[in-house]
């Protein structure tokens, strides 16, 4: 019997395999580090010490887990019904247009908690609409998700290149971004929740679009495990051929999925968008629709696990820009490098230790 389909207890698929897969990801990390002459231990320490160790790391570091909690929500979504969404970076771009254009009409005439709620269905609007031609290719015409998402990658950041270049953009500003949203357009600070543990927000970020996030894993857990709705993508994913013999409709399933990635994909951009620059700003997103396939693979695409998973992301980011700082040799890139590993063994392989796992498991059963 192949190990994949022997069945291990929660605690060695959700906590074992991840804690090893990191282990191994750090170790080499270290040893790259111990190449070029630096100290592994130090780094490790710099890491800590940049992440975690004042109000301010903390603050940074959550703002980055922010945006990967969205990110990786959508594509957890996408996973439990059988389709793997590589757009959640285009539709995080068009996600940003949505809550930009909220902010610039409302932000004159209301606070940020009438302007927020707003903004958070013209996000979700935005990459939902991102995401419903892909959806309707797979549905009815059987275009691979893969490729069709990650064109409109692409199509989205020229999009919104030409729209803060010729629309959007400050009439004699060089810059291609909006004009600065008034106070009624951005999310505040969360430095009174920094206050309560003794520490201080300083210049980070850290806003209520972390709030958010916690909220909307909230619903996908709803949403995946207590709605007949979630039972029918989760059959789809596990057997296309089951839902088809239980009734469930393929075309139906499939478009609703894609467009809640979409949407929590999009509502990612309410956080460097409203929560941090104020301004739609080009490339906003980073990276993070990327690193939100890794932060998903790595939390077993359970939204604990893509909290955890995503805070994990935010450590090595605000980490790592802090190593690169105290420790010239390792650069920005040598950083990058780190951050690789740990998502090839997140994510590429994450089941290498677990034929191991089973014999183990299995002789401590018998015995």
């Amino acid at each position: 019997m192949s190990t994949a389909s022997v069945p291990l207890p929660n605690w060695i698929n959700y906590g074992l395999i991840p804690i090893l897969n990191l282990l191994v990801a750090f170790l080499i990390s270290g040893f790259v580090v111990w190449l070029i002459g630096e100290s592994p231990l130090g780094a490790l320490s710099l890491l800590i010490e940049g992440s975690l160790g004042s109000g301010e790391g903390i603050g940074f570091t959550l703002y980055y887990a922010t945006s990967f909690i969205f990110t990786g929500l959508s594509v957890a979504v996408a996973i439990h019904a059988g389709l793997f969404n590589i757009g959640s970076e285009g539709q995080a771009y068009l996600g940003g247009l949505g809550c930009a254009l909220v902010a610039l009409a409302l932000d004159n005439y209301v606070p940020w908690y009438v302007t927020m709620p707003v903004a958070v269905v013209g996000a979700g609007l935005f990459g939902a609409a991102w995401a419903f031609i892909p959806a309707f290719l797979q549905a009815k015409r059987g275009s691979h998700i893969v490729i069709t998402t990650i064109m409109f990658n692409y199509i989205g950041a020229a999009l919104m290149v030409y729209l803060l270049v010729h629309v959007l953009i400050v009439p004699g500003k060089m810059a291609p971004e909006t004009r600065t949203f008034l106070e009624g357009g951005q999310l505040p600070k969360l430095g009174w929740l920094m206050n309560m543990f003794g520490a201080k927000l300083g210049a980070a970020p850290f806003n209520v679009s972390f709030i958010i996030a916690l909220v909307a894993s909230y619903f996908v857990w709803l949403l995946i495990w207590r709605t007949k709705l979630g039972f029918e993508m989760r059959t789809l994913g596990v057997s296309p051929s089951a839902a088809a013999y239980a009734g469930i409709p393929y075309a139906r399933t499939v478009m609703i999925a894609m467009l809640l990635s979409g949407a929590l994909a999009g509502m990612m951009a309410l956080n460097p968008v409203m929560g941090s620059s104020a301004r739609l700003q080009v490339e906003f997103v980073g990276g993070a629709g990327f690193v939100g396939i890794a932060v998903s693979l790595m939390g077993r695409n359970h939204p604990v696990g893509i909290v955890l998973s995503a805070i994990l992301f935010g450590i090595l980011y605000q980490g790592g820009d802090w190593i690169s700082f105290e420790m010239p040799n390792i650069t920005r890139e040598m950083i990058l490098v780190i951050q690789g590993l740990v998502i090839l063994f997140a994510g590429a392989l994450e089941y290498m230790f677990r034929p191991a796992l089973v014999r183990v498991y299995q002789q401590f059963k018998r015995a």
